[in-house]
């Protein structure tokens, strides 16, 4: 059901909408914005709730990255993994916290204006100490770069964002992922990932509209490198296996 489909907090409370539909369905997956409502959904449905992405976490497409990262250097503990540009959305987030309990060595590299809250930054650093993990956060591109088996990178402007993306992109125009950086890994075998949709070119109407907003170069997004198409198909059989195994 799209936005134009439900009245959450319109018509209907979200918490009236989560009963109803916890009667027709047996399991109900929430992609959207507010955070809070994939939680009331999960609190009063009486179904499973899968959290397909809201602005704060998108738990299930890290399932997707690591299951690539496994496929790629058949472990996934004790990997580096560096993601590189909004250090605070969506995605910088539910990685860090994937990564902390599974025992990466983790790195965002970012502005510091545009780093994780620090209160998640130490529920991350509580999981690291059980699974052997280590969680940097550094401005400095070489530094979190070196070694690194995994480069990984989003969009810059986050949901909700669209009427920064000239100040955006200005901001986070150093940490645009390059050849050049693959290079600072000074790995051979380091892939490239993305969740998408990417920038990459000037083939879609925002990037037309703003010539400097894409976060990946061409060359790096359609080299051998890149694994963003193995990690797109991932998505289909991790999401599988979450609802096989809730429901």
């Amino acid at each position: 059901m799209g936005k134009n489909d439900i009245q959450f907090g319109k018509k209907e409370t979200t918490k009236d909408t989560a009963r109803v539909l916890g009667r027709m369905f047996d399991g109900i997956g929430f992609r959207g914005f507010k955070h809070e409502t994939v939680e009331t959904l999960a609190k009063y449905s009486g179904v499973p709730v899968w959290n397909g992405l809201t602005d704060k976490f998108h738990p299930t497409q890290i399932l997707a990255d690591f299951m690539t990262v496994k496929e790629n250097f058949g472990k996934i503990t004790g990997t580096k993994f560096a993601y590189v540009g909004d250090g605070r959305n969506n995605m910088a987030n539910s990685l860090m916290i994937g990564a902390a309990k599974v025992g990466m060595d983790f790195r965002i590299i970012a502005p510091e204006s545009l780093f994780p809250s620090q209160k998640l930054v130490s529920l991350c650093e509580q999981y690291a100490t059980q699974s052997g993990a280590k969680i940097q956060l550094t401005e400095k591109i070489e530094q979190g770069a070196k070694g690194a088996d995994v480069i990984y990178t989003d969009v810059w402007a986050s949901m909700g964002e669209e009427a920064k993306i000239p100040e955006r992109i200005k901001l986070l125009k150093p940490y645009k992922i390059t050849r050049k950086m693959l290079e600072l890994t000074q790995n051979p075998d380091v892939i490239f990932m993305h969740c998408l949709p990417s920038f990459h070119n000037l083939e879609t109407e925002v990037s037309k509209k703003y010539s400097g907003i894409c976060e990946v170069e061409e060359e790096v997004f359609e080299s051998e490198n890149s694994k963003v198409f193995e990690e797109a198909e991932n998505r289909l059989w991790t999401i599988e296996a979450v609802m096989v195994g809730t429901s």
